[in-house]
């Protein structure tokens, strides 16, 4: 009876300790990963319930994009050996469920919106073309760990622009991805727009993903698009190029 009492004390203890965590801790685990390009910023309240905002920043970390975000952990949830949250983006008013284990995070149903700039963040061989546009991120039974990913994920670029040309838009795209647990395939797929991209990539959990992509130009638009491609892609003729992404 005594050690049950021990017991059950000490997972108490352990819960209020989880309880007071500051919502700062995120920050110093974010920090550690991915290069410290994803960080919480402006972090208010503890672990078990805390707001802030969520910052996906370049390379060099002089700038990025911010959503704001809160999140509300479920108590109950520590009885099954994990933590389970309601994440919150930019306001909206539907959440999102949010697991955390020993093994990784999953996201059962989740959007995310971003302005396209974020793709030069994330590929900064994309950065010099200053990209507009509206990025649309759904992940549907999604997992991540350190050498996995499972689940699928899908990424609609809309609008899709640059700087660098006056065509506008370029079109609309579209790159899904399907993971196991032995290998990632991603497929790239042009909606529409005068700018055709289509390509494949396959990966293993772990690796550094990459898809290989062409482009194809029409004709009339030759001589406005051409000097924007060969910027990140190998010119091979007819007005198609091939472009490496990762």
């Amino acid at each position: 009876m005594r050690w049950r009492l021990l017991a059950a004390g000490f997972g108490v203890y352990v819960i209020v300790l989880i309880v007071m965590v500051p919502a700062t801790l995120v920050d110093a685990i974010l920090s550690g990963t991915g290069d410290g390009r994803l960080r919480l910023a402006e972090a208010q309240g503890t672990l078990w319930s805390g707001s802030g905002q969520l910052e996906l920043r370049d390379p060099g970390g002089r700038s990025g994009v911010a959503k704001s975000i809160a999140w509300r952990a479920l108590p109950a949830s520590l009885l099954r050996g994990r933590l389970e949250c309601e994440v919150e983006l930019d306001r909206a008013k539907r959440r999102f469920p949010v697991t955390i284990s020993l093994s990784g995070a999953e996201i059962a149903d989740g959007d995310i919106n971003l302005p396209a700039v974020a793709l030069g963040y994330a590929v900064p061989k994309l950065a010099p073309l200053e990209l507009s546009g509206d990025l649309l991120i759904h992940l549907s039974n999604f997992s991540v760990g350190r050498t996995r990913m499972q689940g699928n994920a899908t990424l609609q670029w809309r609008a899709a622009g640059s700087a660098l040309t006056p065509v506008a838009p370029l079109g609309d795209y579209e790159l899904r991805i399907e993971g196991t647990e032995s290998v990632i395939r991603a497929s790239l797929r042009t909606l529409k727009g005068p700018l055709q991209l289509d390509g494949q990539g396959t990966w293993t959990p772990g690796d550094k993903p990459a898809v290989l992509a062409t482009a194809r130009i029409p004709s009339q638009l030759q001589s406005q698009l051409t000097p924007l491609l060969r910027l990140i892609a190998i010119e091979r003729g007819d007005g198609s190029f091939e472009l490496q992404l990762k």
